[in-house]
């Protein structure tokens, strides 16, 4: 149950970081400026606090090294779909999207190509937190723009699915921990690498964009990094429902305490995605 205890620290902090992404895109826009400054600052600072997690430790092998690469040019597509996304539609609706890719790729992946079990439980958690999830969204004030959406769908559940590789390769490859400082590494790299070739002007770093920058690298970094050891331990198939679910409720109660109280239909999707978790773990 310990690892279902890291999911569930993880869960609380992708919980979070929803938020700083639409503080970002409000203080400096949601261009291809705007995509690497975010990048590079998020990504700084997950770095730090993960090289102090690892004791200042570097680790290195080739395939890490390649896979942290794949996974930085992941990261930095959806960080520019997701501010896209954001200038377009609500949060719900984006985390919709994002929930649902961060759900169903992984979960297809586990299960089409490493062997992973169907079982009971685990289809009727799948289908349950759709289902909340249709429920409980909220439809975004544009229509257009659906390439955005797709991209963070995508996207998001490619970071479950290269995770998934990682931890399944027979390549010679880092800790956990080693593997996330080369995400990071890799991300701020690339960001600071490609930003001075992009022509178009931005606005300047306000002290809340910095903020953003700050809180979303550590919280998507050291959440990211409690999935991949938990997902030695735990099938994607049910660990990426189970992230799902578990964002979908923390972030219901998140809504209690601001002035955009969850609906009672919400409510209801969220019970329903809470009945999805108890028989994923228990049934």
């Amino acid at each position: 149950m310990i690892y279902y205890g890291f999911l569930a620290a993880a869960v609380t902090m992708f919980s979070f970081q929803f938020l700083f992404n639409g503080i970002f895109e409000k203080e400096y826009g949601n261009g291809l400026r705007a995509m690497f400054v975010f990048s590079a600052g998020s990504s700084l600072a997950g770095l730090i606090v993960l090289l102090v997690i690892n004791g200042f430790k570097v680790e290195y092998t080739h395939f890490s090294m390649l896979m942290a690469f794949v996974t930085a040019l992941d990261s930095i597509g959806y960080t520019y779909f997701s501010l896209k996304s954001l200038g377009r539609i609500n949060l719900s609706l984006y985390s919709m999207f994002a929930m649902l890719g961060g759900m169903v790729l992984p979960f297809l992946t586990g299960i089409i190509f490493y062997d992973e079990e169907l079982s009971f439980s685990k289809g009727i958690c799948f289908v349950l937190i759709i289902l909340s999830l249709l429920l409980t969204v909220k439809k975004g004030e544009k229509k257009t723009g659906y390439i955005y959406y797709m991209g963070v769908f995508v996207l998001n559940g490619l970071s479950g699915v290269l995770s998934t590789i990682f931890q399944n390769s027979p390549y010679n490859r880092t800790s956990e921990a080693g593997y996330s400082i080369l995400i990071s590494a890799a991300t701020l790299i690339l960001s600071a690498v490609f930003l001075p070739f992009v022509k178009e002007k931005g606005r300047s770093l306000t002290k809340k964009a910095v903020f953003s920058m700050g809180g979303y690298g550590v919280l998507c970094r050291v959440a990211n990094y409690l999935l991949l050891i938990a997902l030695a331990h735990i099938p994607a198939s049910a660990q990426y429902p189970f992230v799902t679910g578990g964002v979908m409720i923390i972030s219901t109660v998140i809504c209690f305490f601001t002035p955009d109280k969850p609906s009672k239909r919400e409510i209801f999707g969220v019970a329903v995605s809470f009945a999805a978790l108890l028989i994923l773990m228990f049934v």
